[in-house]
């Protein structure tokens, strides 16, 4: 089935301790597109100025990546600049200059309106709202946010919430969103306002599924060499909607298997600057990836104790 994703398409300057880059593919849209279209067909939906490289994005996975939905406006792109510490666990953002992004409406074409999965990236939640209007009946909705929108726009954000059946957030965003340091009951509090579901994001420490009665923890992916960990996050929603929209299960089974491809799609995306790890990468060794995820955590736990 086809996944929507409506985000940002922007051009990020990196500098970590292992190098770094300028104006490189960014954005929330690109980084979940990069890893979902390893497993189906990908909607976009963004905008950019007239200074991107758009033939770079017309070259990911052609026939696979719909490009369609992304308007080109007159002015400059979205651009981001940070520098990570040494250890990568925390960053400074250097620049950050929106472009024709601030007066982004995302508009979808008619086709687009009827795709069963739908990704909202961690924009406004009026803009999220004006998407889902546009929809017709989707089968699952996912979203996004950020601290931003936390604080500035939580009364709007908490009306998405009742709209859709996945919230996807770090664990410092959950927290700030429901006012509770803990996040087993930040997830339960989301639960009582709409979604069915919450992931919560850690970074190196992995990430949590939260359903109403059960919670499923997934590592991250043990890597030797990490080079660029800021699309990592949008990797991961990637995966975890790519599968549930190649597969159709919504079960609990089905979510927890969507966990795992979102980790190994977060390791690939870390593994190298911009969307660089994705490159080569293969069903082949995808799957093996994936075998080697269930060989890192699984364990028979029958007659350890005894």
């Amino acid at each position: 089935m086809s996944l929507l994703v409506v985000g940002s398409v922007a051009l990020d300057s990196i500098s970590t301790p292992f190098g770094e880059v300028t104006d490189a593919l960014g954005g929330s849209a690109v980084y979940f597109s990069a890893a979902a279209s390893l497993l189906g067909p990908v909607r976009v939906v963004g905008v950019v100025g007239s200074d991107y490289p758009v033939a770079q994005l017309q070259r990911i996975r052609p026939g696979v990546i719909d490009w369609s939905g992304v308007e080109s406006q007159k002015g400059e792109s979205f651009r981001w600049k940070g520098k990570y510490s040494f250890d990568l666990s925390s960053r400074e953002t250097l620049d950050t200059r929106l472009g024709v992004f601030a007066n982004f409406r995302p508009t979808l074409p008619p086709s687009f309106a009827s795709t069963p999965f739908v990704f909202l990236g961690n924009i406004d939640p009026e803009l999220q709202l004006s998407v889902l209007n546009q929809m017709e009946r989707p089968k699952l909705v996912a979203c996004d946010s950020m601290n931003y929108w936390i604080e500035s726009k939580k009364p709007q954000l908490l009306e998405v919430l009742k709209r859709v059946d996945t919230l996807l957030l770090n664990d410092s965003e959950l927290r700030e969103l429901s006012g509770d340091w803990n996040v087993h009951r930040a997830g339960r509090w989301v639960l009582g306002r709409g979604p069915r579901r919450v992931v919560v994001k850690r970074g190196e420490y992995g990430a949590l599924l939260i359903e109403p009665g059960k919670t499923f923890f997934v590592p991250a992916f043990p890597l030797e060499e990490v080079f660029d960990p800021t699309g990592a996050g949008d990797s991961f929603a990637g995966g975890f909607l790519g599968y549930l929209a190649r597969t159709g299960d919504l079960s609990s089974e089905g979510l927890r298997r969507a966990m795992v491809c979102g980790a190994v799609m977060g390791s690939y995306a870390v593994a190298k600057f911009s969307i660089s790890g994705f490159d080569g990468v293969t069903p082949l060794s995808l799957q093996q990836r994936i075998a080697e995820f269930h060989e890192l955590t699984h364990v028979d736990l029958a007659g350890t104790i005894g």
